[in-house]
């Protein structure tokens, strides 16, 4: 099986500082994208917000969940990030990830990654259509 990459990587906007709340939830995804490309339920199951791990409380039920369904974000193809959006001040950072599936089927997710009190953030939840056209968020 081999490893694919994004189709671009995000550059970093001109003043973007390492705490800007977007380039934090670009890298969480393309890390947590990474572990599930390399099947490293440890690592995928990190990144998940506390809400997400009260549902599935072990790495290898989320692992399940995930390979059943959100197979594009599971092992996509190509991905590239589309538009985002952050409110209150960064707490909450909506982010819409372009995927084209193995199987050459278009989607786009649609990531909410919450800032935690320790000031990392964690991916809260994860909504995927079947089309890769952006209609904003």
């Amino acid at each position: 099986m081999s490893c694919s990459r994004p189709l671009h990587y995000p550059r970093p906007r001109p003043g973007a500082r390492a705490e800007d709340p977007v380039q934090s939830a670009q890298t969480l995804i393309q890390e947590q994208i990474e572990a599930f490309l390399h099947n490293d339920a440890d690592s995928a199951y990190s990144f998940a917000a506390p809400g997400i791990k009260a549902l599935f409380p072990d790495k290898d039920s989320f692992f399940a969940m995930v390979k059943k369904s959100y197979q594009p974000v599971y092992h996509p193809g190509n991905y590239a990030f589309g538009k985002s959006r952050a409110i209150d001040n960064g707490a909450v950072v909506y982010q819409e990830v372009l995927i084209t599936g193995t199987d050459g089927k278009d989607w786009t997710a649609i990531y909410q990654i919450a800032r935690q009190p320790d000031g990392s953030y964690k991916i809260n939840g994860v909504q995927i259509l079947p089309n890769a056209t952006s209609e904003g968020i």
